[in-house]
């Protein structure tokens, strides 16, 4: 009997299917899912499978990164899928991966009566099945080998998610903080006319100037983690048709620029900024239906070098006029615990705080196989050494032969 009872609990970690559709809007209505972005995301899942799986089945077949590198992964037990998990490379050189989001089931975190008993009548090795979570990560720690380092972001108010991430050994990088700019707020700013006499557009012939940049502007722990080369500030030409397409898509507009210094023939500053082209507010009247409170805003992706703070003003007045000709809605950015600079400078403004997230990160060894061929058994020692023996015999040394009274 208490075999029977393992099986039926045996939880199976498998890539997503269609057939997953159900489980997914099952995610979508429960409200302990998660916070509020993961649960767009479950919903925005939810939409392309019921729209457009059957087209990206199709393209996955083709061998591009940017169509297959994202793996979605359900745990399923009982026959039904008690969480899903979402996982990316984080750098072209897949050392990083970056965990996007996990969702749990609440029937698998908090079981009913029924489910209690049934456990109690199997061994103590398979109690601990129901960490629907934990054995997710688990499987991506141990199936994806190339990884050397996992990084995440989750809601510091979200206690139950933290509490997974911890106990599955990721520790805080740094603490996050997300602000938003009213409309009123922008238009202001905009009335300032930017000094950047260098404000030249990012191609692919200046990755290596973002990239130093990128380099100079974190900690050097961060750095390691991250583990960012040139190339990932690089798209090659499938990469910018996908982008393209879904912009289109999404009614999105990206702007990417940066400022030269020409003493230093360096880059001081960079942003890119996410507009959202959605003048007639169809999208948001959509989420309004399903319940989704979520407004649409314009997002900005900002990086100063650190000697070059009072660059915050400028940028902010360049990113203010480039959303002034769209529909008023608000822009967002975020801040790390390490640029106390733009914290003050946000808060000297009026940007109102909306979130506080944390930065977290874990590695992981993977144990190597060694291999047969190079076991020290079948390693020919005698031929080896036979090869450094001398081809001559060696002439004698006359001083050693000679008498030392010789020599007086």
């Amino acid at each position: 009997m208490a075999a029977t009872n393992e099986s039926k609990l045996q939880t199976i970690v498998r890539p997503l299917q269609y057939r997953d559709i159900d489980a997914i809007a099952s995610l979508c209505q429960q409200e302990t899912t998660s916070d509020s972005a993961v649960k767009a995301r479950i919903e925005q899942l939810f939409k392309q499978m019921t729209r457009w799986y059957a087209p990206f089945q199709f393209l996955n077949i083709i061998p591009t990164p940017s169509l297959t590198d994202r793996a979605l992964l359900v745990a399923e037990c009982e026959q039904q899928v008690r969480g899903i998990i979402s996982v990316s490379p984080f750098n072209r050189t897949r050392s990083t991966w970056h965990v996007e989001w996990v969702s749990i089931d609440a029937h698998a975190v908090a079981p009913d009566e029924k489910l209690r008993q049934r456990q109690a009548a199997i061994p103590e090795t398979v109690t601990g099945k129901t960490d629907i979570g934990s054995q997710l990560l688990r499987y991506c720690f141990e199936h994806i080998v190339e990884a050397s380092t996992w990084v995440l972001e989750v809601d510091v108010n979200d206690n139950s998610t933290l509490a997974l991430y911890r106990q599955n050994g990721f520790q805080p990088l740094a603490h996050l903080t997300y602000w938003e700019i009213a409309p009123e707020l922008l238009q202001e700013l905009a009335l300032r006319e930017p000094d950047l006499p260098n404000l030249l557009p990012v191609r692919n012939t200046d990755a290596q100037l973002i990239y130093q940049l990128d380099t100079v502007s974190m900690p050097p722990l961060l750095r390691q983690v991250f583990d960012r080369q040139i190339h990932d500030f690089k798209n090659n030409l499938v990469q910018t048709m996908v982008g393209k397409v879904r912009e289109w898509l999404q009614q999105k507009q990206s702007v990417s620029n940066y400022v030269f210094e020409t003493q230093r023939k360096a880059a001081i500053g960079y942003y890119r900024l996410s507009l959202n082209c959605d003048a007639h507010g169809e999208r948001l009247r959509q989420r309004q239906l399903l319940g989704d409170d979520d407004r649409q805003t314009h997002q900005a992706e900002l990086t100063v070098h650190p000697a070059y703070t009072w660059l915050y003003p400028e940028l902010m007045a360049q990113l203010a006029r480039s959303c002034q000709y769209l529909p008023s809605q608000p822009l967002q950015l975020v801040s790390a615990d390490y640029q106390p600079e733009r914290e003050e400078y946000f808060q000297q403004i009026g940007a109102v705080r909306i979130k506080h997230s944390m930065l977290m990160s874990r590695s992981v060894w993977h144990k190597l196989r060694e291999a047969k061929h190079l076991s020290l058994e079948n390693l020919q020692i005698a031929e080896m050494l036979q090869s450094l023996q001398p081809s001559r015999q060696p002439l004698p040394n006359r001083i050693e032969k000679n008498d030392p009274e010789d020599l007086a």
